[in-house]
């Protein structure tokens, strides 16, 4: 009898996952949105005041904070050893997920938690280069890119604002000649691309880019790049140029990221459907080129509570396909965690390959000051 009562058990939860699986293919991209979507209208005031750049608590990292988690570096790395003559500025990917609000207040304690990991896991790449910058600002929650409903682009409109008058204020404090890179990582690259659209192409400031890292985020080679001012970057040693990729394990599934690109126009006006996805591989430096796991110089493998880090070499390998994804092989152990649906590996966009990024950035610079 109990033997009987144990298969009945075991039989119903198989039924019950079976269930699960069944009702999460079948309606995942409501079962997000209901999760992530804010149900009430926009609302500026619900983010908080916006942040003065003035001040040196509006920023996560700059050259003179005491606590700036960018400069970390995992064992076996050293320091620059000269004075860097470059300044980066990053911009965190989405931190907020609370439906609570359209756009993320600054002092929200998960916020400010989460953009710590990211500045350690992605900004910190960039510290043998150069100084960081990276402001805080009111990002738009995650649901925003889950939703065309007209209150999203105004939670995007709002947090850009906030990164073009933090960009505005780092010009201010530098020297007019100090070459600089650009770099930011999924809603970050949202509002790099406009910002270089805005404020950089055409402009003086244009000659000073180092490089611009746009990563986790669809680019058109046709109808974004020729609104950024930059070329894609098309060997291992060019400067000034735009590099970007997306993260996919395989089988890779990039529905939701394709139906983004498909469904929108670039910058210059004209559709992307139709047009080919940017894709410049973190381990060659150069687009469509396949790199074997043991070009990996090393990738941050998280620790339990994704507060450590340990740097690997020859955690992956990676490929931009044909579509302009960048395809890494079968899941790589120790990054299981927040793997998003389709094996799309974009948190650790970076983390995979961060001791390549960091000696492509040197790279770079060193080709950009040696003109």
């Amino acid at each position: 009898m109990l033997a009987r009562r144990f298969l009945y058990l075991i039989a119903g939860l198989i039924v019950l996952t079976l269930a699960a699986g069944l009702t999460w293919s079948l309606f995942q991209d409501q079962l997000l949105r209901m999760t992530f979507v804010p149900g009430g209208r926009f609302d500026a005031a619900a983010a908080g005041p916006a942040p003065d750049y003035r001040s040196a608590t509006a920023w996560l990292s700059r050259p003179d904070l005491p606590d700036d988690p960018a400069r970390w570096l995992p064992d076996g790395v050293a320091p620059a050893a000269t004075k860097p003559e470059v300044a980066v500025f990053y911009v965190p990917p989405t931190t907020y997920y609370s439906k609570a609000s359209w756009n993320a207040p600054i002092a929200n304690a998960e916020s400010r938690q989460w953009l710590r990991v990211f500045a350690w896991s992605e900004a910190s790449a960039f510290n043998g280069i150069g100084a960081i910058w990276a402001p805080r600002y009111r990002s738009a929650t995650l649901g925003t890119f889950m939703t065309t409903a007209p209150d999203a682009a105004k939670a995007l409109d709002l947090a850009y604002g906030d990164v073009e008058r933090a960009f505005d204020a780092f010009l201010d404090q530098l020297p007019a000649n100090r070459p600089i890179l650009l770099a930011g990582h999924s809603q970050g690259t949202v509002h790099l691309m406009r910002l270089l659209k805005d404020k950089v192409a055409g402009k003086p400031v244009a000659r000073r880019i180092v490089a611009a890292y746009l990563v986790g985020w669809p680019i058109s080679i046709e109808a974004d790049i020729p609104a950024l001012g930059l070329p894609a970057c098309a060997a291992s040693d060019q400067a000034g140029c735009i590099l970007s990729w997306q993260s996919f394990a395989e089988p890779a599934e990039p529905r939701q990221i394709r139906e983004i690109f498909e469904s929108s126009a670039g910058l210059t006006g004209a559709p992307r459907r139709g047009t080919k996805m940017l894709c410049v591989n973190p381990l060659t430096g150069a687009p469509g080129s396949a790199a074997a796991p043991a070009t990996n110089i090393g990738a941050l493998v998280p620790s339990s509570d994704y507060m450590r880090a340990e740097l690997k070499p020859g955690t992956v390998g990676a490929r931009c396909d044909g579509s302009g994804f960048l395809l890494i092989g079968a899941p790589p152990k120790g990054f299981d965690r927040f793997v998003m649906p389709g094996n799309n590996y974009h948190v650790f966009d970076y983390a995979l390959f961060w001791a390549n990024i960091r000696a492509d950035a040197a790279r770079r610079g060193a080709a950009f000051l040696g003109r």
